[in-house]
């Protein structure tokens, strides 16, 4: 990365020269810790993107050595470094780390009065520059060591001295770990440790000429008011440029439809609604600017992640979707690497040239020029552009650890169903976690794609659509057999499609502190992840401000001093409220409520400050010991005499000792 000189005015150059320069000490800072790698550390994690960042996180914070091990030079993964700083999050359910991040996030465009509210055409969104992600990342994962340009080569897991071999440009060594976690984007460390996994429709190791989804090589572009600078405008389109513009054509044009609000989206659009969708805060350009519609000739940054998914509609020996060799084979996934870079080179020549836009790179992010780039032989002129490109793609599908449990989207189907329209609890026990997406898949969507052994069809994709939030449950982070080992993104023991709702930035986030939190609590109890009880990961998780029950209580508040222990009462059952939530159903990639004729929206009560009846207090330490295996040990004086938020505190603090 490097601080260019180009300024619109003196104040935009200083207010540049001080973000690189805070950026820089923090990138210095890390590479000094990393050239003196411990021998040995509690934790060690393979990819630094959004899972891997909040299991380190979580872990340091529960006293654990982490080690982070990055290919690139950037926290954040997909959304930093394959440059998706708009977040994908329709559940309304904001906690925990991912919570905090966006709270940094949020602070620092207020401290400039600058919006985070800028994509997808809405005022509830929240989306961030790459580089600023990154700077945000860095700082909370300042107690854990990290590795740039590093990745896990081989693994040795069959002896109480187990290690990594981490490879990087200077050196080669081994690291002993206690507890290794996948948070890698293609899931590469899956095949290293031994452990069996789906890519695609198939498990290992009989993994045959099958499809997964698309893969982005994303970019961020902003308007330059003055004109592109010509070290920023290429003269010659790259070769194969026909097809790409014929491509682009049918998603935006100069004369094409402005969004209006109302779906379906008339193709193609207009510029103004092509960068309204995947817009960003600015930091070096005065003023701020929203999604609102009114906001959008305000528009100077954005990513481009729309139409230039590849193959998308190119299409590959006659089919719509990528081969699993980009998860299998290195070489294959170099070749489609560069191809899906070459795809997106060619937009920056057709923004400008037959859009007629003054739009190019933005030249304050990135700065290194990404592997695929260099094995593409570009001219001068064409480095320059890819030079600020992410550094690596967005990946939307991994290999998938094969686990004792493989959650479905029928399963996320009717979990999101919990309270909706008189449907009552449905919740999931070892619920870790919120996610809200519906199920996208980008490309190899036929019934021959998907794992029918699983119930997986073409029809599940609408048919078991989220009706609203959802859990994500604690055995899928576990594999089937290997031990030391967890996963924490898109490699989780799910079904394809269940991938697609929990491929996201914030549920990967939210997941990795889970996985944090499980593999910090076998640490420290000398146990197998598999061992400790999902109800201890969920106190930690409460405990650290993570919201993983879907009902909703007028009487239980999140600021409720009983609002952890009704979280355990409703997963677990333990007590049932005086009057259940009734919420409305929702297409959750819709805008629209579904309530059914003559039913009656409402939050539910609990009750937490009655007193509660001799018998309830009786069956819910009934079912505590059930749930627990135990006999719990309770200090009371008069259990006669006590609110129900008051029992099940007691109670939930018996069962979690």
């Amino acid at each position: 990365m490097k601080v260019e000189n180009k300024c619109e005015n003196q104040g935009v150059c200083e207010l540049r020269k001080i973000f690189w320069l805070a950026l820089m000490i923090i990138i210095l800072a890390r590479n000094i810790a990393f050239a003196d790698v411990k021998s040995s550390y509690d934790i060690i994690i393979s990819g630094g993107g959004m899972g891997g960042t909040a299991a380190a996180i979580q872990a340091a914070r529960m006293g654990m050595q982490v080690l982070i091990v990055e290919p690139t030079y950037m926290l954040g993964g997909q959304a930093t470094t394959a440059g998706v700083a708009t977040m994908d999050d329709m559940s309304g359910v904001e906690s925990g780390i991912y919570e905090e991040f966006i709270g940094n996030v949020k602070k620092y465009y207020d401290d400039m009065r600058k919006s985070i509210a800028t994509c997808y055409w809405k005022l509830n969104t929240r989306a961030f520059e790459p580089s600023v992600g990154h700077k945000i990342l860095a700082e909370m994962t300042a107690s854990s060591d990290v590795i740039y340009h590093a990745q896990i080569v081989s693994v040795n897991n069959n002896s109480q001295d187990r290690y990594v071999v981490i490879k990087t440009p200077d050196f080669t060594r081994n690291v002993k770990f206690k507890i290794l976690i996948d948070a890698s984007e293609y899931g590469d460390l899956i095949p290293l440790v031994g452990a069996r996994y789906r890519a695609g429709r198939d498990i290992s190791p009989e993994i045959g000429d099958v499809y997964i989804q698309d893969v982005t090589w994303t970019t961020v572009i902003r308007k330059y008011p003055n004109g592109v600078p010509e070290h920023l405008r290429p003269k010659e389109p790259l070769p194969d440029y026909e097809r790409a513009r014929k491509n682009y054509q049918d998603y935006v044009a100069k004369n094409g439809t402005a969004f209006t609000g109302k779906y379906p989206i008339k193709m193609p659009v207009d510029v103004a609604t092509h960068n309204a969708y995947r817009a960003i805060p600015d930091s070096f350009t005065p003023g701020s600017y929203t999604g609102a519609r009114r906001d959008w000739k305000k528009i100077t940054k954005t990513g481009v992640n729309w139409g230039n998914d590849y193959p998308g509609m190119y299409m590959i020996n006659n089919y719509y979707g990528l081969t699993v060799k980009i998860l299998e084979d290195r070489k294959a996934r170099a070749e489609i690497e560069r191809e899906a870079l070459l795809k997106t080179l060619h937009f920056i020549y057709y923004i400008q040239n037959e859009l007629a836009e003054d739009w190019s790179v933005d030249e304050e992010e990135y700065g290194e020029l990404p592997e695929a780039a260099k094995e593409m032989n570009l001219s001068e002129e064409w480095q320059n552009i890819a030079r600020h490109f992410p550094p690596i793609p967005y990946a939307r599908e991994s290999r998938r650890i094969l686990g004792n449990y493989t959650l479905n989207s029928k399963t996320i189907h009717e979990n999101s169903l919990s309270w909706r329209n008189n449907h009552k609890n449905l919740e999931l026990e070892d619920s870790i976690a919120i996610a809200g997406y519906n199920l996208d898949l980008h490309g190899a969507d036929n019934d021959e794609d998907l794992e029918s052994e699983l119930g997986e069809k073409q029809r599940s994709i609408h048919g078991d659509t989220p009706q609203g939030a959802f859990q994500v449950p604690m055995r899928v982070l576990i594999p089937e057999t290997v031990d030391n080992f967890l996963t924490a993104e898109k490699n989780l023991s799910v079904s394809r499609l269940a991938s697609s709702a929990l491929r996201l930035q914030p549920i990967c986030m939210m997941t990795g502190q889970a996985v944090g939190t499980l593999a910090s609590l076998a640490i420290i109890k000398n146990l197998q992840p598999r061992e400790i009880p999902a109800l201890q990961v969920q106190k930690v998780l409460l405990d650290s401000g993570v919201v993983i029950s879907l009902a909703m209580y007028e009487d239980v508040p999140r600021e409720n001093k009983f609002f952890k222990s009704v979280q355990i009462a409703t997963l677990y059952r333990l007590l049932e409220p005086k009057r259940i939530p009734n919420l409305p159903q929702k297409n959750i990639n819709s805008s629209k409520l579904v309530i059914k004729k003559g039913s009656e929206f409402h939050l539910g009560y609990f009750g937490v400050n009655e007193k509660i009846t001799r018998k309830d207090f009786d069956n819910m330490l009934k079912r505590a010991e059930e749930i627990t295996a135990s006999k719990l040990q309770l200090q009371i004086e008069n259990k006669n005499n006590i609110t129900r938020g008051e029992a099940l505190d007691l109670i939930v603090k018996a069962m979690t000792e």
